[in-house]
Formats: structure tokens, sequence, C-alpha cells
């Protein structure tokens, strides 16, 4: 009996890995192995990162992709990549650097070369830009901030429930990063959208999301057309930035899981 791939969950800002369990013990049920380690300095809990934002600040976006590029090297096989947010992007990379097998982005971040930023992505980020000196810190989002950015397309009260259960302190300086991205040959926020001989890659994006907007996904889907390497595109038009954690999850899982199996990355079960 071959050994279930591994499935790494990368989670984006101001959530918590553990907001990946249900999708953890989805797929554990699927046949994969499934982890969603968290990135550097992350605590172990909600709670106790609450507490300590100043261990989660100053994490910029090569920084994190190193973290989860060493854990990937402790594999024995290279694993699926599935990424919310930043962590979308981080997946990218990782798959442009040949270190997965394939990558789903959802609501990825926007990565260098794409030019469009709505005004509703400059208002979720606000609370990072709004301080310079955010670059270094760890920044938390309030319950009303948290809605506008993640939970637009729920009823107040699950944006709230959400926010109490798994909201973090978030590092500014990934976005600080990506934002003069256009402008730095060297950004980190760079990825090779040009490498043919790398996993196939998907591209969710929720039709109502303010902090990535179905406009940047499209733009970042155009960034791949120089690759051969199979890169798709689906969109869940009545969802926002929360569609990972909120109660249709299981919509985009499943999409997930649809497409895995049908680049033959099928589990084991």
């Amino acid at each position: 009996m071959t050994n279930p791939t591994p499935v790494i969950f990368i989670h984006g800002l101001w959530l918590h890995s553990t907001s990946w369990q249900p999708w953890i013990d989805l797929f554990r049920e699927e046949g994969y192995a499934p982890s969603a380690p968290g990135w550097p300095g992350d605590p172990d809990t909600v709670e106790d990162s609450r507490l300590n934002p100043e261990s989660i600040a100053g994490h910029g976006i090569d920084d994190v992709v190193e973290h989860y590029a060493e854990i990937i090297r402790g594999l024995d096989t290279l694993p699926i990549l599935i990424g919310h947010s930043f962590g979308g992007m981080i997946a990218q990379k990782l798959l442009g650097q040949d270190l997965a097998a394939a990558a789903v982005a959802v609501d990825a971040a926007q990565i260098k070369g794409v030019l469009p930023l709505p005004l509703s992505a400059l208002r979720a980020t606000l609370p990072v830009f709004r301080n310079p000196a955010n670059k270094h810190r760890a920044v938390s989002l309030t319950a009303e901030q948290f809605r506008f950015a993640f939970g637009n397309a729920l009823s107040e009260q699950e944006s709230d429930e959400l926010f109490e259960r798994w909201t973090i302190p978030a590092p500014g300086k990934p976005l600080f990063e990506a934002a003069a991205a256009n402008f730095n040959p060297h950004s980190p926020a760079k990825v090779d959208t040009a490498n043919s001989g790398r996993g196939p890659l998907l591209l969710m994006s929720g039709g109502k999301d303010h902090t990535v907007p179905e406009s940047v996904t499209r733009a970042t889907l155009k960034q791949y057309r120089h690759s051969d390497a199979v890169t798709e595109f689906a969109d869940f038009p009545g969802k926002g930035h929360s569609l990972t954690i909120d109660s249709g999850w299981r919509e985009v899982a499943d999409a997930a899981l649809a497409w895995l199996r049908g680049q033959g990355l099928a589990g084991s079960r």
C-alpha cells in the first residue's frame, strides 16, 4: 500500500493555522495525509497568538517561503499545497520552485506583475498601511474591519463568530512587500510563472471578495500565459474572503478535491 499524499495547508494573514481543521478532517477522510503548520513565529493556539503578537511580527514573504520549504524537504514525497490569501501566494512560489506536486491558491494575494488594486482591497488593508511603522509590527483587526475584509458576504453574526474564533494579529511586512512588488525587480512577491515543468495550479476566487477581488485573481491567471503547465480558474460568485472558514467552506473544499482527482492526484482511500 502506498503512503498517502501529503497535503499542506497554508494560512494567510489574520487567521490561525487551526482554522484549517475542517479541511484537514475532510482530506484525511479522502485518503490524504494533511497538516497545517503555522507561519514562523506562530504560537500553537489562537489565544497564545493574541497574547504574543511580537512573536509573529517582522516575518516577510521570503522568511515564510523558506519556513515551508524546510518542512517540505523533510517529506518523502512532494506535497499538494493549499493556501488562502497570502498562503496562496506562498503556495504559488513553492510550486514555481518545484517544491509541490500541485497547488490550490484560494483568493491568493497578488503576485508581482499583477496591476489591478481595487479600492476595496486598499480599504481592507488600511489597518496596516495607515502607519508605516506597521511594517515591523503585528497588526490586529477589529470585528468591523474583519467583516469588511473577510465577512462581507456573511451575516453580521456569522462574521463576528468567525472573528472571535479564528483571528490573530498578522505581520505587516508581507503587505508592504506586496505593495512595492512592481517597483522592486527582486521582490519577494515574484513567482516563477513561466515554469512549464511545475505541477498543476488551480486559482480560486470569491466573487464578493473585498480583500482579493476577482479582478486580481484573473490578472494573476494571465501572468501564467507563458507556461505550458496546467493553470486553471474556479469562481465562487457569492463568496467573500472568508470562503475557507465560513459555513460554505465545504463547497470550496469539494471543488478542490474534485480538481485534484481530475489531475490524477486523488487520495488513497
